[in-house]
């Protein structure tokens, strides 16, 4: 009977056309109202135990930051610091592409932003230069991706927030998934380029090493922010709340001193991050009081019961899992999915033998994957707004299929090695 209160109430509020927030939060009341014999409170107890949780003023930083790097136009020096680097390779500026997310990716925890700061530089200049249109906006797509899994991570933060899980131990675990991701793209483009010449058709004259390397030195900025995120948090200077402010203030100052960041540009990524805050913190909130609901219950028991009733392995469960994100991710936004399926999936597979570490990275690739899926990808809506019409969107998704499939190549190596995401979590103290 809880289970059809559970499914039903979440349909009928979703059908609605309920915010989604509010469709978790009042479903959680009902579960607790109608089997809990009426205890509402423990569902107000656990909003307000969220609501003073330090970790969580990390969320709206790291929006912040990632909003503050997209006004601030950072990225246009650093991608004319390493297109030489890749000129004369198979693919040519695609990889820059690949490249500069993936270092703008270990500044800003946000997929969109990471894809709107990158594309708005690279899109006009690859098309003046006749790359493929929906080749520049998949790669850039796929490329995206990589802030929601390189730290600092928005989707990492959340997860363990919500399930109480090492925030410093999430964020070594996706370094060498990000990076094996990055060379996946990377693999792909040089592949595809070799196969379709006119995917990347210019070849720019090769520069000596000297010069390159001196090129690359103009990123320092992005470095230094880097250092002052990521090595405050993994040295144990700075809690994840303390690192994105001093990444935040790190983006503020690079930004007014070499970048084009004006007040009113500040101003416009401050009302951004709110806004952006807001319909987070709006879902979080409701699933915290569905998550309060479904615990009190029992009810991730009753599933694992359940699933060994069934006979079926942890890795049959888990394909049951992915093929769910795979699904949701059509018509939810991932940290939308995330925060919504946490409730369940995370007693479920870690009560079946998955290190929580390992499932924090595995389900951010999952909610990457559903920043790629129409009709609700949201990497997908960025760019081709970015293009003024110019790519529209079934092209844009069909180009994106390949980084899709990278995705869940990936999930599959981490499945097989789970090595990837829980080794170097493992040798650190954090």
């Amino acid at each position: 009977m809880v289970f059809w209160t559970l499914f039903g109430g979440l349909a009928a509020s979703v059908l609605s056309g309920a915010v989604l927030g509010a469709a978790l939060g009042l479903t959680g009341f009902a579960i607790l109202w109608f089997h809990a014999e009426g205890a509402l409170q423990i569902g107000v107890q656990a909003v307000w135990n969220m609501l003073t949780t330090y970790t969580l003023t990390a969320v709206p930083l790291f929006i912040l930051l990632g909003d503050v790097l997209v006004a601030s136009g950072l990225a246009a020096g650093v991608y004319r610091a390493l297109a030489p680097v890749f000129a004369r390779v198979p693919g040519g500026l695609l990889h820059t592409n690949i490249a500069v997310c993936t270092i703008f990716g270990a500044v800003s925890g946000s997929s969109m932003s990471v894809a709107a700061a990158v594309g708005s530089v690279a899109y006009p200049e690859l098309k003046r230069r006749g790359y493929d249109r929906p080749a520049v906006v998949g790669s850039l797509a796929g490329g995206g991706t990589l802030g929601l899994l390189i730290p600092p991570s928005l989707s990492l933060l959340i997860y363990g927030a919500l399930t109480d899980t090492s925030i410093g131990k999430l964020f070594v675990a996706g370094v060498v998934p990000g990076l094996m991701m990055a060379c996946l793209f990377s693999a792909w483009i040089a592949w595809a380029a070799r196969r379709n010449p006119a995917m990347a058709p210019e070849r720019g004259e090769a520069m000596p090493l000297g010069a390159i390397l001196r090129g690359t030195l103009q990123v320092w900025p992005l470095a230094v922010m880097i250092f002052a995120v990521l090595g405050s948090l993994f040295a144990g200077i700075a809690t994840p709340t303390e690192a994105a402010a001093v990444g935040v203030a790190a983006v503020i100052v690079l930004g007014f001193t070499m970048g084009d960041l004006t007040l009113a540009k500040l101003g416009g990524a401050l009302m951004s991050t709110t806004r952006t805050f807001a319909v987070v913190g709006v879902v979080f909130l409701g699933a915290v009081v569905l998550a309060q609901a479904i615990s009190l219950l029992g009810l991730p028991q009753r599933m694992l019961a359940f699933v060994v009733s069934m006979g079926l392995s942890k890795f049959a469960a888990l394909a049951i899992v992915v093929v769910i994100y795979l699904v949701l991710g059509c018509f939810f936004d991932g940290l939308s999915m995330m925060i919504m399926t946490l409730p369940i999936v995370f007693p479920l597979l870690t009560g079946l033998g998955f290190d929580p570490i390992w499932l924090g990275v595995v389900i951010t690739v999952m909610i990457e994957i559903g920043m790629l899926t129409p009709p609700v990808g949201m990497n997908l809506f960025v760019l081709v707004g970015l293009t003024g019409g110019e790519v529209q969107l079934g092209p844009a998704a069909r180009a994106s299929v390949p980084y899709w499939l990278a995705l869940l190549l990936g999930v599959l190596l981490m499945t097989l090695v789970p090595g990837i995401a829980t080794w170097l979590p493992a040798m650190m103290r954090i």
